[in-house]
């Protein structure tokens, strides 16, 4: 669990977070009033822009990991992220939980799901150990979409 605390006094211009997709399976997060979180959005044309996740009285976002997509096999996507300073007058708080796999051995492997392949669906990615998929992460200093890119066929 980490808990994200954005002091007032930070610079309106600061990046807290730099854009990222979390390496996990799923990420919960709990943002108060004051907000701060962007998802990167790809439109139509391929130009990119960030898009502000309101925070909502109540509610949890749920972000899907680099995991969860690779063992669907794309069918679930990690979306590029960041949290910024929004509001001079105020603080912001978030807490964030990461679900990730218990078997993290080096004789434990993970990758698509047989399920989710077919003829017509290939796999898009190989399997690897945990260690091996925490290591390029950490390896890419959280860079944007790197497990993903690095694990691809």
């Amino acid at each position: 669990m980490i808990i994200s605390f954005v002091s007032k006094t930070q610079r309106l211009t600061q990046q807290c977070v730099v854009t990222h997709t979390d390496p996990g399976a799923l990420t919960v997060l709990v943002q108060d009033d004051t907000g701060g979180l962007q998802v990167k959005h790809v439109g139509e044309n391929g130009n990119c822009y960030w898009v502000d996740v309101e925070p909502v009285p109540g509610a949890l976002v749920i972000n899907v990991g680099d995991l969860l997509q690779i063992i669907s096999n794309d069918e679930y996507k990690s979306v590029e992220h960041r949290a910024v300073v929004r509001s001079r007058d105020k603080s912001r708080v978030s807490i964030a939980v990461f679900f990730n796999p218990a078997k993290r051995g080096d004789t434990d492997f993970y990758g698509p799901l047989p399920q989710l392949i077919s003829d017509g669906k290939p796999a898009h990615y190989r399997n690897f150990t945990m260690s091996e998929f925490m290591g390029t992460f950490f390896s890419k200093q959280l860079s944007s979409k790197a497990p993903v890119d690095h694990f691809k066929l």
